[in-house]
């Protein structure tokens, strides 16, 4: 029983640690994005699509792919309890493709309006 929990921590340890294989996840446009070709990373950005807002992205497709096409969103503690308005995070997977430096720019912004309430602009070199 002792090593069943000892293995049970291990495997807890490891998963919040990212050494279970974990693709990183980057929040911050100021920092630069070093990857290579065939791997993965995310995007993760706060979002609230119950007011209309969510993140545009667009990204060189020849050196970028989003991963099943599209961002996933995922609900915060507040909204899960059923708090009127709260937000989450909004999460885009994308895989390297070819090397060289390119961008993704994402806006957040409601998709009948032209103006946006915020830019985010990510450089990623891919080795």
């Amino acid at each position: 029983m002792k090593r069943l929990l000892l293995l049970v921590a291990v495997v807890a340890v490891c998963l919040v640690a990212g050494c279970a294989g974990g693709v990183k996840t980057y929040t911050d446009s100021g920092q630069t994005i070093g990857i290579g070709v065939n791997q993965e990373f995310v995007i993760a950005l706060g979002s609230n699509p119950t007011t209309g807002y969510s993140w545009q992205v667009s990204h060189d497709e020849t050196r970028l792919e989003l991963v099943g096409g599209e961002s996933t969103y995922k609900q915060g503690k507040e909204a899960e309890q059923g708090v009127v308005g709260a937000g989450g995070i909004e999460y885009f997977r994308f895989k390297a493709l070819k090397t060289g430096e390119t961008k993704i720019t994402l806006v957040y912004k409601r998709l009948w309006e032209e103006e946006f309430l915020d830019q985010k602009v990510f450089t990623v070199n891919i080795k």
